[in-house]
């Protein structure tokens, strides 16, 4: 079986092509194409199948992760949307909860506010009311209300209508005869709807959970379709596959529809080949950072097992997404990363970025201010003839002089020092991010493994495993392609959600049962789509509950099986375990509330084997290409050492290699610090011992 996976980020698109049969494997990189992003992903597939001498038609499977829809959040580089909503609630996007950013600040810009997912002269309100706790009609649907409202939003020239009526997750009716009504008036519009995006309680997260789907949608449903016309024109077989927020793929028709689901596609991915990395090198209790040229994403995995953010902490750009998706934090931290003196004098490095347009100064494509990489480039970390296997001619002397006029002149330093300072800057940003996700969250970063990810991953990860105290960095044998490899070592998943409300002591067999079984149909026609036959798939039942009074969910896989009071007993108990984990105690006496129930569909791929690299003996001395002067920090001064460069594709399982010292390969650099030594495994993976 021929798999790729393409990850496409803010200034690089990584590909990997696996070739299980033979255990080939391929990566490639190259700039991404803001403008058009699938233009650098079908350059990059043409070019992954020249170097393996293969048509793109016997590719088996395409998987890709993207930041698109992220992308468009962060930039508030949205459609125009219009909103049909029940009267009386058109401000419900506005209110929000209340909570604000910032406590007690009189001046802050309140997200939502600030940039509207849909401005208010958008909003129609509509003559309707489905109400609790049955759906039943208390107001009849106005249809003429609903016609003119969207003729008017038509002539506006709105390009999306979400549609979001209360209680529709109850009975969807009004929803439903709405898009009926819309689809005649303006079939051309992009459509978002909630009973079918998302059928769960809580006004306003669902209201900002729609309007978000309508306002990335018309963008990425082009490009995923445009995407999808492309590789099947080439004969890829399998269709493709996008990456989603809660660790699972979705079908380009899936994502056109909810292309919400797609908010964290590419940090997922990312986390998930570090688990991969971990549980290869027996470390399954990972902290995986991931530093692309923009930003780094930082994912905690003990025991190898994805950790779900609460539906409540959901957020993309502080709007609110009521989607299941796995808890990474994003901080902006990158080779791009921009350094500089802000209005206060203060030396600051990030969260700005030079992207993929112009970059960093030493590219010579027009940046002027000094980046991380200028500052690497500077230190002697990044060889100018290696950056990206000399795919990009970087010039020592523009990152210099970019240090040099920005840093150097109002700072009094040289350049040598201003450089240091911002490495060290940015390495404690990153320190301060996994702080923030793993100690903040119960977590002690010494028992876990640092997966340094990403191309500048494994450039800074020794000086954060010893700022954190973490015994071992492990930098896997394709560290900028991480992303891209996660995407061929997760299964295929799909996930079906419908609000229940059930007690417990009260539980509705039946009406659970027949629910469960609406949802698992759901997803078994979704696995057979995609060829996928009983032996490949399974189902998995999944509920969100909470002891009553409480206002949070716990989410908790429970039993197969027919629903009975054996049953529940087991469904009772594993809510029990998950609130004790979490929380640290629990409530035999306590009744347990049923709010959600989801249904998830998982497709099993072939677990990934990469090919094992040939063993040699302890001596690196055969991949060893040059030794230089390096500079690295000795108590906050520069320090100037002699340094063995090794090309990481003629390292052999078994090599020993003694810092300082600097391993280079097409996708990344990996630094390993004076005083450290990295052992190279049969998986070609290079575990750093940092105690």
């Amino acid at each position: 079986m021929k798999r790729v996976g393409v990850d496409v980020g803010g200034t690089f698109t990584d590909l990997i092509y696996v070739d299980e049969d033979k255990g080939e494997v391929v990566v490639h990189k190259l700039p991404s194409t803001p403008a058009d992003p699938s233009q650098a992903t079908l350059d990059g597939v043409e070019a992954l199948c020249a170097q393996v001498g293969i048509p793109a038609a016997q590719i088996d499977h395409f998987f890709h992760g993207t930041t698109i829809a992220t992308n468009i959040v962060l930039e508030h580089a949205g459609a125009q949307v219009g909103m049909l909503t029940t009267k009386g609630y058109r401000d419900i996007l506005h209110i929000a909860r209340h909570k604000r950013p910032l406590s007690f600040s009189l001046y802050q810009d309140v997200p939502w506010q600030k940039h509207p997912l849909v401005r208010r002269r958008y909003r129609r309100p509509i003559s309707e009311r489905i109400i609790a706790p049955q759906g039943e009609v208390l107001t009849p649907l106005d249809e003429d209300e609903v016609r003119e409202a969207v003729r008017r939003l038509k002539r506006e020239g709105v390009e999306a209508i979400a549609v979001c009526f209360l209680f529709s997750f109850l009975n969807p009716a009004h929803e439903q005869r709405t898009k009926e009504i819309i689809l005649e008036e303006y079939p051309e519009c992009y459509l978002s709807v909630r009973h079918e995006v998302l059928p769960q309680y809580r006004e306003y997260e669902g209201f900002s959970t729609v309007c978000l789907n309508a306002y990335v949608g018309p963008h990425v449903s082009q490009y995923v379709r445009r995407l999808d016309r492309t590789i099947t024109d080439k004969g890829i077989r399998g269709g493709l596959h996008l990456m989603t927020s809660v660790g699972g793929v979705a079908t380009t028709e899936g994502a056109a529809q909810r292309p919400v689901n797609l908010l964290m596609s590419g940090p997922v991915a990312g986390l998930i080949g570090g688990i991969w990395t971990g549980k290869s090198t027996g470390s399954p209790s990972v902290i995986t950072l991931d530093v692309g040229g923009t930003s780094a994403d930082i994912g905690v995995a003990p025991d190898g097992q994805l950790r779900m953010k609460h539906l409540l902490d959901t957020k993309v750009a502080g709007y609110h997404a009521m989607i299941p998706m796995v808890e990474i934090d994003a901080i902006g931290a990158g080779g791009g990363s921009l350094a500089y003196l802000d209005a206060g004098g203060m030396f600051r490095v990030g969260p700005k970025s030079a992207g993929a347009d112009p970059g960093p100064a030493c590219y010579g494509r027009g940046g002027s201010r000094p980046t991380a990489t200028d500052a690497l480039v500077v230190l002697g970390r990044l060889r100018a003839e290696n950056v990206l296997g000399g795919q990009v001619r970087v010039q020592p002397s523009l990152a210099a002089e970019a240090v040099q006029r920005e840093l150097c002149q109002p700072l009094g330093l040289g350049v040598e020092e201003a450089a240091l300072g911002a490495v060290r800057i940015l390495t404690q940003s990153m320190v301060e991010g996994i702080e923030i996700s793993s100690v903040q969250k119960g977590y002690d970063p010494r028992d876990f493994a640092l997966v340094a990810a990403g191309g500048a991953g494994p450039v800074f990860a020794c000086d954060i495993a010893r700022e954190l105290r973490i015994p071992t960095v492990l930098v896997p044998r394709y560290p900028g392609i991480t992303s891209a490899l996660g995407l061929l070592a997760t299964d295929i998943v799909y996930e079906f959600v419908t609000t229940e409300m059930q007690l417990f002591s009260a539980l509705d067999r039946d009406k659970l049962a027949a629910d469960f079984a609406a949802l698992e149909r759901q997803a078994a026609e979704r696995l057979r789509a995609d060829n996928l036959g009983a032996d490949q798939s399974l189902i998995r039942r999944i509920a969100d509950c909470r002891y009553i009074g409480q206002g949070y969910e716990l989410r908790v896989e429970l039993p197969a099986g027919e629903i009975t009071a054996d049953w529940q007993q087991q469904a009772t108990e594993a809510f029990h375990q998950a609130h004790e984990r979490e929380y640290v105690r629990r409530f035999p006496d306590s009744d347990i509330q049923l709010v959600n129930i989801r249904v998830q569909g998982v497709g099993l791929i072939p677990e990934l084997r990469l090919k094992e690299i040939p063993t040699g003996g302890k001596s690196p001395d055969a991949a060893r290409i040059a030794t230089l002067d390096v500079i690295f920090n000795r108590d906050g001064t520069p320090e100037k050492l002699a340094t063995d460069f090794y090309d990481r594709e003629r390292l052999q399982a078994g090599n020993i290699i003694t810092g300082p010292a600097i391993i280079e390969q097409l996708d990344s650099t990996v630094v390993v610090n004076p005083g450290l030594s990295a052992a190279v495994d049969r998986h070609g993976i290079l575990i750093i011992a940092c105690e």
